[in-house]
């Protein structure tokens, strides 16, 4: 009788599952990623950032940025460049919201001025890269629709729709890994005419604190400019209990400085 008890509550999870709508099962994906990432609380990590044009040729510059994780609201992040001297200091400030737009600052050291960055400038460049302004928020559930692809292996593809209508992509392709805390492997970013735009990989992994995995290397592929940037992290801290106050326009001027 245990036995018969124990395979209909297996046929019925199994219903429950097969029951889903693709709607449903992608953003229950996306629940599950952000789920197995939270309690970091805070991060600090360096990385270079190389730049490849069309011809090959590249360029290096290297930054430092810093995480604090937010349990009401998306997180809050700060970038600061430290070389070469064109864009040494030049600092950037977010703060993701999981509703409504998001609000970022960019602080230029050559007029010592912070700049606000308007949410109709969000799909811009970041400082010359491949990455847009909006590429820099905090993954948020609540930003974006979803829809359950398709599965390939440990593999899970969601495309996900932004909420935001000044977003400059109209879909995204998420590639998560089931088996390695739904960690993101690759994101394909549409543009709003609803052509692939870039391609973004995550690889190198590397798992912190027992829980947290991050990737140490990401590539970021325009397919229409044949521009690449590349970011290669390094000495990831995850002790150094950051503060609200490291993370204001006063905070951001001193960190260009």
């Amino acid at each position: 009788m245990k036995k018969l008890i124990l395979i209909g509550i297996a046929l019925l999870s199994i219903t429950a599952i097969t029951a889903q709508s693709a709607e449903e099962r992608g953003l229950q994906i996306a629940n599950e990623a952000d789920k197995a990432d939270q309690g970091f609380k805070s991060s600090i990590v360096n990385l270079k950032m190389t730049l490849k044009n069309k011809n090959g040729q590249t360029s290096e510059r290297l930054l430092i940025t810093r995480t604090l994780e937010q349990s009401d609201d998306g997180d809050k992040s700060m970038i600061v460049f430290n070389s070469p001297k064109d864009v040494k200091g030049t600092s950037t400030l977010t703060f993701t919201h999981k509703i409504g737009s998001d609000d970022q600052w960019l602080f230029l050291p050559s007029i010592k001025r912070v700049k606000r960055i308007s949410s109709n400038n969000k799909s811009g460049p970041f400082v010359g890269s491949e990455f847009a302004y909006e590429d820099l928020s905090s993954q948020e559930v609540e930003k974006y629709g979803y829809k359950f692809l398709k599965e390939n292996g440990n593999l899970l593809i969601v495309e996900q729709d932004p909420v935001d209508p000044k977003s400059g992509y109209t879909r995204r392709l998420v590639t998560y890994n089931k088996e390695k805390a739904y960690r993101l492997e690759k994101i394909e970013f549409y543009d709003r005419k609803n052509s692939l735009l870039k391609t973004l990989t995550y690889s190198d992994y590397k798992l912190y604190k027992g829980k947290f995995w991050r990737a140490l290397t990401m590539n970021m592929i325009n397919h229409q400019s044949n521009k690449e940037t590349q970011l290669k992290f390094s000495d990831y801290n995850f002790e150094s209990e950051l503060s609200e106050d490291d993370f204001t326009q006063v905070a951001l001027k001193r960190a260009g400085k």
